[in-house]
């Protein structure tokens, strides 16, 4: 979005708020800045379009921990481009200087508190710009209003209670005034969620994007509704929602910020309003007939096959430019190395070895393939007709597996009768891959055992798993020669439709342990389904599952939609958060990361589980440990738990 481009006005105004600490109290100098940057209109878009530039990027794998810093993207060890999400997944984080501080703005984190104390000061000033209109005026707050309160929940669901800052601090402030508490979890929701409601009771917020040439990215109506339902869902799931984990945790007040001592009606009613919050985004979007999920209609191809067109909507989803699914994309991270790392080193023989690009480093471990269903819609455990017992041993794949295995060639059992979400988000030996310079539906797919032309054959480039992320690669991106790579670009969605859709089913199911409420989740579930060419969860389950009435009990939809959210949004960065919320992490990332083994050339031996690596997450891995220079800064910040 080219207004956007004013985020550089940063490096100009980046000592508008230096401190003594890092909740940013305001220096004696601000009236002289305040009187420059909101003297006319210019000036103060300025200012405005730097409160944009606080938002923490997406898409962007050096600036957000959530892409590679959990375990469904695992690095090699000499690929040192992404060290700090590569320490962090490797669980290397710690108090003294924090991977990904976004506290104090350091180690890949971007100073959150400080954008918030410029979106006081723009919010605090803005009145005094006489040459704006009253209607660009509220619409400006609104959207600051927004940024501020999305910036606080950013920092909570990292650090948990936060010291909320509404209202900057002045050095005139006695210095106790300044070494502020961080408030309680409940606080903090609050806050929060008035703070949306504060915002959309206005009605300032645009409805829709008024002009796509500039405005694209802007926060809309829709955006903050489905940012107000991603904060209550988040709040109201086991990681913030009366948390005993962390009882005790009590700062020198003698408060325990977590409030972990709630009946299970106070965490229920959580849900409740988080059920609201969605049903109250989708409706917005069902009004404004923003309520199809995006469809490869495309004709580039010519007549291409259906299984195509639907692993081409289901990459499209994520890659395909402000398509039908995106709410919110940040129009400030177009993905480029994203893609080139998820590239296999060579699709064409004829090339091997002579691909020298550093690319080919971002390896899938097995236990993510493990989570995409079966062609029936079900878990590969749970299929009564499918051999989990057998899935590792290789079978040659028929005319049946035409559009998503090389017929005449040999792959794991597991890659067979999947679900084309696997198909279309997965790159594997000897599985199709569309695009990338080739339009054959049936002929390019990766050969990577040891000695093959995908295989690790350059020595600064490796992919640890042999397997590829294929879905954060846009079909049209292309690496010709042994260098050269043409990229087609997409700003990386933070919302899309799906997620609304999913959240709300969740919300319902955690609010209402009620048939009727969870007939109405699986409704929602199953148009995530449909478009991945899936059959509805009721007729999934019943015809195919070793647990065929698993749907209809609170905890089997439970875990139905999780895995469903998952495999909806693998690569994209959910999964990270959504670890913690739920209280999985422990389960999930404790697990070792595994891969084939990249020395055979036998099928018989390469496809045999082969360890890389096993983590170590404690419990007090999900939240950031604020640094040790800040608690020794204000002596009434309290640590978290075993920091």
């Amino acid at each position: 979005m080219k207004n956007l481009r004013y985020s550089v006005i940063i490096i100009f105004f980046s000592f508008i708020t230096a401190c003594n600490n890092y909740l940013d109290v305001v220096p004696d100098m601000i009236a002289t800045i305040e009187d420059n940057a909101f003297s006319m209109r210019s000036q103060a878009e300025k200012f405005f379009f730097m409160c944009y530039s606080y938002l923490p990027n997406s898409g962007s794998y050096n600036d957000d921990p959530a892409l590679l810093g959990g375990d469904e993207i695992w690095l090699a060890t000499q690929y040192t481009d992404a060290n700090n999400a590569k320490n962090l997944a490797l669980g290397a984080q710690r108090s003294g200087s924090p991977l990904f501080d976004f506290w104090r703005g350091i180690n890949g984190g971007r100073n959150l508190y400080r954008g918030i104390s410029d979106c006081n000061i723009f919010l605090a000033n803005i009145d005094r710009v006489p040459d704006i209109t009253l209607e660009e005026r509220n619409r400006w707050v609104a959207e600051v209003d927004v940024i501020k309160a999305w910036l606080h929940f950013y920092l909570i669901r990292m650090y948990g209670p936060i010291a909320i800052k509404d209202v900057n601090l002045s050095v005139q402030d006695d210095t106790e005034v300044t070494h502020v508490f961080r408030n309680t979890m409940d606080e903090c929701v609050e806050y929060c969620v008035d703070k949306m409601d504060d915002v959309l009771s206005r009605n300032h917020l645009m409805i829709t994007v008024q002009d796509q040439a500039t405005e694209l990215g802007r926060i809309t109506k829709g955006v903050a509704l489905t940012m107000k339902a991603k904060m209550l869902v988040t709040f109201a799931s086991p990681l913030f929602n009366g948390n005993t984990d962390y009882a005790g945790l009590t700062d020198r007040r003698g408060i325990e910020i977590f409030n972990p001592n709630k009946t299970e009606e106070e965490k229920t009613a959580l849900w409740v309003r988080a059920a609201d919050a969605c049903k109250e985004a989708i409706d917005f979007f069902d009004e404004i007939g923003q309520n199809e999920l995006y469809r490869y209609t495309g004709t580039q191809f010519g007549n291409i096959s259906e299984q195509t067109r639907l692993k081409l909507s289901i990459r499209g989803s994520l890659v395909e430019r402000w398509n039908e699914d995106v709410i919110w994309a940040d129009s400030r991270s177009w993905p480029q190395a994203y893609q080139l790392q998820a590239y296999p080193r060579d699709f064409n023989a004829t090339q091997a070895n002579s691909q020298t690009t550093n690319r080919n480093n971002f390896a899938v471990p097995l236990k993510i393939v493990d989570q995409f269903y079966t062609k029936n819609g079900v878990p590969m455990r749970e299929d009564k007709t499918w051999d989990y017992i057998s899935r590792f041993t290789p079978k040659i794949a028929g005319t049946d597996q035409l559009y998503y295995l090389q017929v005449g060639e040999a792959t794991a059992g597991m890659f067979f009768d999947r679900e084309p979400r696997l198909y279309a988000s997965i790159g594997f030996d000897r599985g199709i891959w569309f695009g990338q310079g080739n339009t054959s539906e049936t002929g390019q797919a990766p050969h990577a055992r040891s000695g093959e032309y995908s295989g690790n054959q350059i020595s600064h480039s490796w992919n640890v798993t042999g397997i590829w992320p294929k879905k954060i690669l846009h079909w049209l991106t292309v690496c010709s020669g042994t260098t050269t790579v043409t990229y087609t670009r997409y700003p990386f969605p933070v919302f899309r439709l799906p997620d609304l859709y999913l959240m709300y089913a969740e919300a319902l199911n955690e609010a209402y342990n009620t048939q009727e409420a969870r007939n109405e989740a699986i409704r929602y579930i199953d148009l995530v389904r449909e478009r991945a060419g899936l059959e509805g969860v009721t007729e999934s389950w019943s015809a195919y599952s070793t647990d065929p009435s698993k749907y209809q009990r609170q905890n089997g939809l439970r875990e139905i939609v999780r895995q469903e959210k998952l495999i909806e949004f693998v690569f994209e960065g959910h999964r990270f958060w959504d670890l913690r919320r739920w209280k999985m992490a422990m389960d999930e990332y404790n697990k070792p990361v595994t891969g084939w083994n990249l020395d055979a050339s036998d099928p018989a031996l390469y496809y045999r589980e082969t360890w890389i690596y096993t983590r170590n997450f404690t419990p007090k891995d999900y939240f950031w440990p604020i640094s040790d220079e800040e608690i020794l800064r204000n002596k009434n910040t309290l640590q978290n738990y075993g920091w």
